[in-house]
């Protein structure tokens, strides 16, 4: 296993975490990634090698653990990871939390084949198997939290990212009629005047997610009008929208038509003619959107609940389908293999039942104790008799 090694210099005898990360990053992340990101910057100061082992050894994690860890904060853009041509992970780049957001410039480098700015955090180079005294080791790029890198998938996590506007830019952005009036808006949806915060996420939506004027004005209506204030909120529907290429207000509607009528079949299907419940609407969610069902799967599974109970539909149904998904489900022919998979258990099981009951009949028939003719009583008139003494 690749060991990899993780410093700054300028930390040295102390771990710091940015408040940033606290106020931001740290409400949304797990257990693990929470320890394995707050270790990393303890090793920095260590100057020690590591690994992921040994990652994972002193939390008692799986590598695999780690490993999504890592990945999860590659992701939310708080670290780079560099691989060897093995895939073995040799280098972690911790970036500046407080500086993710801005804007910096890549400067050639003469004699080196990538490029390289300045960062309050260094680059950690690991042992890749060669000696470390005769063999170069390249220098990777990093650019204080925006990557480099120009795959496909690192241009699909970064084409989003939300800017970290400064005063300036906010006023700016105020005296700038066409944003002005977007803010203008969003106090009448929302009904009350907008913090710097709320006024620097709908500089986002037109600034970064480049939505219209229109599309913006449709997004906070249609949260207001459906009981949706809270600007994170907003924002969530407004990244969801960016992410499925919604960039007109017909778009969004066809969208919100479809997942409305959607909600309303599943309803239907249980028996209920009400609007959802905050908790009906959770297992509404998790069953489009975390398990990834189509309409089809899911309204079989509200059928077969009908058939079963009258009551707790909605926990029924997230039995059955959580049960599916345990299976991978995709289609529901998958259904039907699991559904003959179980009717031959099942066959088998009842041959065998009625199998050990005929041999019980058969040992009580032949049993010597049994053959004399049993007494056959009328225990109501018993107790009459008993009554009247």
């Amino acid at each position: 296993m690749a060991r990899i090694r993780v410093y700054n210099e300028k930390t040295a005898g102390k771990t710091a975490l940015s408040n940033r990360f606290i106020d931001e990053y740290m409400k949304d992340a797990n257990d693990a990634q929470l320890k394995i990101y707050i270790y990393l910057t303890r090793m920095i100061s260590s100057g020690k090698a590591i690994s992921v082992s040994e990652i994972a050894d002193v939390f008692n994690h799986t590598e695999k653990d780690v490993s999504r860890a890592l990945k999860y904060w590659e992701k939310k853009g708080l670290m780079s990871l560099e691989y060897d041509s093995s895939k073995n992970l040799v280098s972690i780049d911790l970036k500046d939390v407080d500086q993710l957001d801005a804007v910096t410039s890549v400067t050639s480098v003469p004699g080196d084949t990538v490029s390289t700015v300045s960062s309050d955090f260094h680059i950690a180079y690991g042992d890749t198997g060669v000696n470390n005294d005769t063999e170069e080791k390249a220098p990777v790029v990093f650019t204080d939290g925006y990557d480099t890198d120009n795959s496909a998938e690192a241009s699909s996590v970064n084409r989003f990212a939300k800017p970290r506007y400064s005063a300036d830019q906010l006023r700016a952005f105020k005296a700038d009629e066409s944003f002005s009036q977007l803010f203008f808006l969003g106090e009448c949806y929302l009904g009350h005047a907008l913090s710097d915060s709320e006024l620097k996420t709908i500089a986002y939506f037109k600034d970064v997610l480049n939505f219209s004027n229109d599309l913006i004005d449709h997004l906070i209506a249609h949260c207001a009008e459906n009981g949706k204030r809270d600007m994170k909120y907003i924002e969530k529907v407004a990244l969801n929208w960016a992410e499925n290429g919604i960039d007109n207000p017909q778009k969004a509607n066809a969208c919100s038509s479809k997942y409305e009528k959607n909600v309303y079949t599943i309803m239907n299907e249980l028996g209920k003619s009400s609007t959802p419940t905050k908790r009906e609407m959770e297992y509404i969610n998790r069953w489009t959107k975390d398990y990834g069902f189509d309409l089809d799967i899911i309204l079989e599974a509200c059928g077969r609940t009908v058939m079963a109970t009258d009551r707790h539909r909605f926990e029924y149904a997230e039995s059955i389908l959580a049960n599916w998904k345990s299976q991978n489900v995709r289609h529901k022919n998958d259904i039907t293999q699991i559904d003959e998979t179980y009717k031959k258990k099942h066959s088998a099981n009842t041959s065998r039942s009625a199998a050990a009951s005929a041999s019980r009949s058969t040992s009580q028939t032949t049993n010597k104790f049994n053959q004399y003719t049993q007494n056959e009583y009328d225990f109501v008139d018993l107790e009459k008799k008993l009554l009247q003494l």
